[in-house]
């Protein structure tokens, strides 16, 4: 109960933070108002991710990891970047060729694997 309790919190917090809510307050000098891992992505790549990747990565459909979840992406990552990226690009498993991010670079899915396995993207 208490994993999907956080399943739920976690993408009312993504839908939150991928669709913006406003900020009625302007942020003190040098402080930012959204995690590393937003100002990382630009706001193309917050759109796409939230178009393709999100649909699945935030509840884990068809077995795929969740967006944080840090012993799924792990054992991913394990087997190096450019093996996870090649699954993405070619598809893998349950997942699709692209994520079907069609107009998806090789950075931009660089930068939602590190992203989702909790890094900061780029």
């Amino acid at each position: 109960m208490a994993r999907l309790l956080f399943r739920l919190a976690f993408a009312l917090l993504a839908g939150l933070f991928l669709h913006g809510c406003g900020k009625p307050n302007a942020p003190e000098q040098g402080a930012s108002t959204e995690p590393p891992a937003a100002t990382a992505m630009t706001d193309l790549r917050k759109q796409r991710w939230a178009r393709t990747c999100a649909m699945c990565h935030v509840g884990g459909q068809g077995g795929a990891p969740v967006v944080g979840d840090g012993d799924a992406w792990s054992s991913r990552l394990a087997q190096g970047e450019d093996v996870v990226l090649e699954h993405t690009i070619l598809g893998f498993n349950n997942m699709p060729p692209l994520g079907y991010c069609m107009d998806c670079e090789r950075d931009d899915l660089r930068a939602y694997i590190r992203f989702m396995a909790g890094g900061t993207g780029t």
